[in-house]
């Protein structure tokens, strides 16, 4: 049966393709497509800005609701989207532009694995500072990271995504290409658009390319563990740490149910530094243990596939109040709650099992709310069974909605970028 919605979106990619490939490139969605449940009636994967913004274009005139999808590692953080036509798939838009090593800037599509791009700045001795937790299997992709904000252990010295990002080429709903920032540090020219589209899950438009601000690979580095009765002395020695003058590119807790709490701080730098760092370090620990290889759990996400994942914030001096809570959450409710991230900023994350029950879920949202609300932070649930979607508000009470409102209204004036995936249903 003729789909003229599918001719067009086909003619839209043929126009950048000498006519050959849009049959191959966009497609009626299979089984495989859904985000977060909720299946597409077409895929299409543009290979340029110009093929996107054609289809951007057609989906504009026909009213198609579009969510973008790169590696699918997260595509189940946050809301389901309230309708979906059309999943822009990023997987042409990958390798990278620019790599000005003298300057230490790299320009890449957003649909490069973080991997791959690791793996082709490392022969210059450079790397985009960023790490990416994912589930087993999955492989962040660069404009993936930008969309959901992801930024590992090493935050702690280089920052996060938005720190990095200096930048930006997107496409807009209605299919403008539109360009800011730049390849100089100091260029700040349109600078806010990259870090609005930061963390903003794709809903204010197509992120196409990046542009970063790289770091020198580290020499040396060294991972020192010790394992902590509790909270409160997790507390002690992750303060003694930062009152000290070890400079640690990361410090982390893991909590599991009843195992207590494992602080690990990794050191980077010249071998010379590093070695006499890590000596004094191990002496602010208490004899822990040195290794050139990360912890098991570094820096994975503390719950499995199909679990619940929260993301916890706190001031550093509120991080033992937290995990004290959590512990105490743990206990009252009856399910085993794991607690890991960044002491060294106050980012942590919070794995339930997917067995949870939704209303046991629920109350323990509760409680972690009430307890990082006490220390200057948020509980946000990143992932989440359906029945526990049901039962708990994924976002909780969220600061400077109303300004994101206006923001999604001023980028996507008829919702149809992601909709319903962000905060209070953006």
């Amino acid at each position: 049966m003729p789909d003229d919605v599918l001719d067009a979106l086909r003619a839209a990619v043929d126009a950048g393709t000498a006519g050959t490939a849009g049959a191959d490139l966009v497609r009626p969605a299979g089984p495989g497509d859904a985000v977060a449940g909720v299946a597409p009636r077409y895929v299409a994967t543009p290979g340029s800005p110009a093929e996107a913004s054609a289809l951007l274009r057609v989906a504009a005139a026909r009213d198609l609701a579009v969510t973008v999808t790169g590696g699918g590692g997260k595509q189940d953080w946050g809301d389901p989207p309230r309708r979906l036509d059309l999943l822009l798939h990023t997987g042409r838009l990958t390798g990278v532009v620019e790599h000005a090593a003298g300057d230490l800037i790299v320009v890449v599509r957003a649909g490069t694995p973080l991997a791959e791009l690791q793996a082709k700045l490392a022969p210059a001795g450079q790397q985009l500072a960023l790490d990416a937790p994912l589930p087993p299997g999955a492989a962040a992709t660069v404009g993936g990271v930008v969309a959901t904000n992801t930024s590992g252990p090493r935050r702690m010295r280089y920052g996060t995504v938005r720190d990095l990002l200096i930048g930006v080429t997107m496409v807009r709903p209605d299919g403008t290409v539109a360009r800011a920032g730049g390849k100089v540090v100091k260029n700040v020219a349109g600078y806010d658009l990259g870090k609005l589209l930061t963390g903003a899950y794709g809903t204010l438009g197509l992120v196409t390319e990046c542009a970063f601000r790289l770091h020198p690979l580290p020499v040396a580095r060294a991972f020192l563990r010790r394992r902590a009765g509790d909270a409160a002395e997790a507390g002690r020695l992750t303060a003694a740490v930062l009152a000290a003058q070890v400079a640690p590119s990361a410090l982390e807790v893991d909590a599991t149910p009843g195992g207590g709490v494992e602080v690990a701080v990794l050191l980077e730098g010249t071998p010379r530094g590093v070695g006499e760092r890590a000596d004094a370090t191990r002496r602010l620990l208490g004899n822990a243990a040195v290794s050139d290889e990360p912890p098991e759990w570094w820096p994975a996400y503390p719950w499995r596939k199909g679990g619940v994942g929260l993301k916890l914030t706190a001031a550093l001096s509120g991080v033992p109040a937290l995990l004290a809570a959590a512990t105490e959450a743990d206990r009252r409710h009856g399910v085993p709650l794991a607690v890991r991230g960044s002491a060294g900023t106050g980012v942590l994350y919070g794995g339930l099992p997917a067995t949870a029950p939704p209303d046991a879920v629920a109350a323990i949202v509760a409680d972690l709310r009430a307890a990082t609300a006490a220390v200057g932070g948020h509980t946000v649930v990143l992932t989440a069974p359906g029945p526990v979607r049901d039962r708990v508000d994924l976002w909780g009470p969220v600061g400077g909605f109303e300004l994101m409102r206006r923001v999604k209204a001023q980028f996507d004036p008829d919702a149809r970028f992601a909709p319903g995936r962000f905060v209070g249903g953006i």
